[in-house]
């Protein structure tokens, strides 16, 4: 693969932009699990959410990230779920998977999650160094600071997470990649050595009834690696729990409109469509058309909600 100097510039611009290392979404409200392990099983139904994200279109070697994730409820005293991901920049590639488990513990009015996960990370630098002008500056290998072959290394990953939810309400807080783990490859030919960074993840949201027909759900997700931090504010209305749109800001970096569609078939089966578009208003807008992100998602209840029933006693009619 010929690498651009236009890829590598991204790639540097990219590094020192975002700090966090995880990849980010901009449907954030629909993809807890990934950032919070205690959110599995909280539907208390089989859920998955598939994402991808087309980040800065039109520059070359812009971030590309699919996500996968699927959690199961009322299960082992709560949940677990699984969530696959792979964030690509320029010839930066990084692979991550883990398993996740939360205890389920009623709370007042809700449930609170305490969850742990566990996987692996894989970090890649892929395809041959080609110099701008296309012809070989140097013999190859002999520049420590190109790889001109491709490197990986894989390593094993943790994290923790609370979360609280009511009927209307739901409060995160978690930690991941809690071991900092150093990723190296001793048989590359330049110095390969990648640091995971701590991450650090606050989330709430609110549902508010207006009416029969509308909802309005406000939510905030911040995020930070102690050195860099970023908040997303969200605001999303629904119509009859079917048609839903808003708004999110993301702080010195991006607006972004958000649409949808949810449908229910029956009484277990519930599905979702989403798209977002970012609009960049950081200093990388004048080289990029703004960011695509897809969500599909479906919830299937295993077990039938219990029905209430009554009984006339003779004795007062």
């Amino acid at each position: 693969m010929k690498l651009k100097l236009t890829t590598i510039t991204l790639f540097i611009t990219g590094l020192a932009a975002f700090a966090q290392q995880d990849a980010q979404f901009s449907m954030n409200m629909f993809n807890r699990l990934a950032v919070n392990p205690a959110y599995a099983g909280m539907n208390k139904a089989l859920c998955g959410t598939l994402l991808y994200r087309q980040q800065w279109t039109a520059f070359p070697g812009a971030p590309k990230t699919g996500l996968l994730s699927v959690d199961f409820g009322e299960v082992l005293f709560g949940g677990v779920g699984l969530t696959i991901d792979q964030d690509q920049l320029g010839f930066d590639k990084t692979l991550k998977a883990k398993l996740a488990y939360s205890f389920h513990l009623p709370l007042g009015p809700g449930s609170l999650g305490i969850g742990i996960d566990a996987g692996m990370i894989q970090k890649a630098l892929t395809g041959n160094f080609i110099a701008p002008d296309g012809t070989t500056s140097a013999t190859p290998g002999t520049d420590q600071a190109i790889p001109w072959s491709g490197s990986s290394a894989i390593t094993y990953d943790v994290g923790l997470g609370l979360y609280y939810t009511t009927q209307k309400l739901y409060v995160g807080l978690s930690s991941l990649h809690l071991p900092q783990q150093e990723l190296k490859d001793a048989a590359s030919n330049f110095n390969f050595n990648y640091k995971v960074a701590r991450h650090y993840y606050v989330m709430a949201g609110y549902t508010f009834g207006l009416g029969a027909n509308f909802e309005l759900k406000p939510s905030v997700l911040a995020k930070s690696d102690a050195s860099a931090t970023q908040m997303d504010l969200n605001l999303i209305a629904q119509w009859r729990k079917m048609v839903f749109g808003g708004f999110s800001y993301r702080l010195s970096d991006a607006m972004v409109g958000i649409i949808g569609l949810e449908k229910s078939f029956g009484s277990k089966l519930n599905a979702r469509f989403g798209y977002s578009y970012d609009v960049t208003t950081s200093a990388i807008k004048n080289y990029s058309n703004g960011t695509h992100e897809i969500m599909l998602g479906f919830c299937y209840k295993i077990k039938s909600e219990a029905k209430s029933s009554s009984h006339m006693n003779v004795r007062f009619l």
